[in-house]
């Protein structure tokens, strides 16, 4: 079995390097977004709670981390559907490897490539324009796996389920995306219905855990400008994220499981 997942593994990275699109597509985007918005709105962001505004470059820049996860999420399982038509999920599936290996090689190969590119961006954003502490950096990398893990799942079980790349744009575009967006990533949970749709977004607290663990060792000061006064705690935010990564990971196995390599014919 773990042969399998190394391999399917494996094979999700010499497609990565193999098409340089993905890499733009997945981390040039989300950095463009982050130098506009954080340039057009400059410190003009006043936190629920605070006492002043903040950067909101610095605000929105671990919602960019997790929007290049998001990104790499989705061009890493809509592979899915283009294995499908090239036949090579129907082998794997008829192979004596189980549907868990299948799962996991792909999730966890999709995963790893979004962790090194969000990665990168962590690294330049440390070195340039946001004040981190290093402690908080590489706490943030193992907190960005298992996002992006939860994140990969979500991708495969929508994608396992369609047949064209177009439906799964759609899927994205009217579900993935409003996700992020209402996480707490792009703006502050208010006092209005759009704070409690925020608030009863799992992902919310995924991001949450990644503003708690990027400023890991910071003074207080960095923290009082930095985290929102309403920012979950980190203990509700580790145990609804790892609900969250085990609730979609089981969910991708569950789909994957339902359908056989028959029905993929």
């Amino acid at each position: 079995m773990y042969p399998a997942i190394a391999s399917l593994a494996w094979r999700e990275w010499v497609r990565f390097v193999r098409q340089p699109n993905r890499v733009i597509g997945a981390l040039g985007q989300p950095i463009l977004f982050w130098l506009l918005f954080g340039s057009g709105f400059g410190s003009t962001m006043r936190m629920p709670g605070a006492t002043e505004n903040v950067d909101y470059a610095e605000y929105y820049f671990p919602g960019t981390l997790v929007l290049i996860l998001l990104f790499t999420a989705i061009f890493a399982t809509i592979s899915i559907i283009e294995d499908r038509r090239e036949g090579f999920l129907q082998g794997v599936l008829t192979s004596p490897s189980p549907p868990l290996a299948m799962v996991l090689g792909k999730l966890v190969g999709g995963t790893l490539i979004a962790v090194a590119q969000a990665s990168v961006f962590l690294l330049l954003g440390a070195l340039t324009r946001v004040n981190l502490p290093w402690t908080g950096v590489l706490l943030t990398i193992p907190a960005l796996f298992v996002l992006g893990l939860a994140l990969t799942a979500i991708g495969f079980t929508m994608a396992w389920r369609l047949d064209s790349t177009q439906g799964f744009h759609a899927l994205m575009s009217v579900f993935l995306l409003p996700m992020w967006l209402l996480s707490g990533a792009f703006f502050p949970a208010g006092d209005n219905w759009v704070g409690w749709i925020v608030r009863l977004n799992p992902l919310t607290y995924g991001v949450a855990l990644v503003r708690h663990l990027l400023y890991w060792g910071a003074n207080e000061e960095t923290l009082r400008r930095a985290l929102p006064a309403d920012l979950p705690a980190l203990g509700l935010s580790i145990g609804v994220t790892a609900a969250f990564v085990v609730g979609t990971c089981g969910l991708a196995w569950f789909t994957a499981g339902r359908r056989s390599a028959g029905d993929l014919l």
